[in-house]
């Protein structure tokens, strides 16, 4: 008898570390699970490893949405001078979870091998800041990286925004924000396996339910924190939910990766196609038997060096050095 939703499968040295995985991470998070996600949640990034890369990091206070303060870190190399290109990160955690830390070991080697200067950002997270507070609190942040780009040491023509999962949905959300209030030129977004459609209507949602990581009713809690009662509906934002964007002209170029065995695969293949029929440039790599996330948790296998390397390929080019 065939399955009603028979999905691809796992790479086999990842499917070894999803047994693993099984014994820490439950397949589905409920909302009920997110004091508990936030408060066992350990740091990716310490002092030490950015000491260690040669970098030094100093946190500052800006104003996010409505004047309200957030947190930033401003990470460069201990021996940066003049005007290097410049990275803003927005982080992953599903809106619910994740620091300014969290996913930022993906692009500290950009820093270091293109002597950027990167801002990480610290949005509020729902569901005690529901949307669109994780957007506008990234769109400030922006905004305040590219008016203070030259006196961090940044070239505001180089300018990238780059974030995994929620936070790709979020670098998603605040590149389209940009583009329609006039705001900071982007010269490219690194969407990493990025979270984009709160419909839960794609074949991708449907095959990867109570398997793998971040699966489909982690991802409805998600997406029902940052919403309420509107997910779903027509009164959802493009830039809560860049998927639902029916013009992605005038975009900047995109990076955009995912696992074939994810939830996000559909609905990041249809972007990478959105974006090409409004005439924007895109890179699109869906990697066979990858789970989400598999590059931090598996960063040892052979997948998430591939998927690893074609990134840092994608952003070496894009800052032009």
């Amino acid at each position: 008898m065939a399955l009603k939703n028979p999905r691809p499968p796992f790479d086999p040295e990842l499917e070894a570390v999803l047994v693993v995985l099984a014994d820490q991470i439950p397949p589905t998070l409920t909302a009920e699970m997110i004091p508990d996600i936030r408060r066992t949640a350990t740091a990716e990034v310490t002092d030490e490893v950015i000491e260690a890369a040669g970098l030094t990091r100093r946190d500052l206070t800006i104003p996010g949405y409505l004047g309200d303060e957030i947190t930033v870190s401003v990470i460069a190399r201990q021996d940066h001078q003049g005007l290097g290109p410049g990275i803003y990160h927005t982080h992953g955690g599903g809106m619910i979870a994740g620091d300014r830390f969290s996913g930022l070991s993906q692009a500290l080697p950009w820093v270091v091998e293109h002597d950027a200067v990167l801002v990480t950002v610290d949005y509020r997270l729902a569901p005690e800041h529901p949307d669109p507070y994780p957007v506008e609190d990234c769109y400030a942040g922006l905004l305040w990286t590219a008016e203070h780009a030259r006196e961090l040491g940044m070239d505001p023509d180089r300018l990238i925004i780059a974030g995994q999962s929620a936070g790709g949905g979020l670098a998603a959300g605040t590149a389209l924000m940009a583009r329609d209030r006039q705001g900071p030129a982007l010269a490219g977004q690194v969407l990493i396996y990025p979270m984009l459609d709160d419909r839960d209507q794609t074949v991708s949602s449907a095959q990867f339910d109570a398997v793998g990581v971040w699966d489909r009713g982690s991802n409805v809690m998600g997406w029902t924190a940052l919403l309420g009662e509107r997910r779903g509906t027509e009164e959802v934002s493009v830039y809560a939910a860049p998927a639902r964007a029916t013009d992605l002209t005038g975009l900047p170029p995109a990076f955009i990766d995912c696992g074939s065995a994810e939830v996000f695969r559909d609905e990041d293949v249809a972007y990478a196609t959105a974006l090409w029929h409004a005439g924007v440039q895109a890179e699109l790599h869906i990697w066979p038997g990858g789970f989400h996330s598999f590059d931090l948790t598996a960063p040892h296998t052979a997948l998430a060096h591939a998927m690893t390397a074609a990134r840092n390929a994608w952003v070496g080019r894009t800052l032009g050095s």
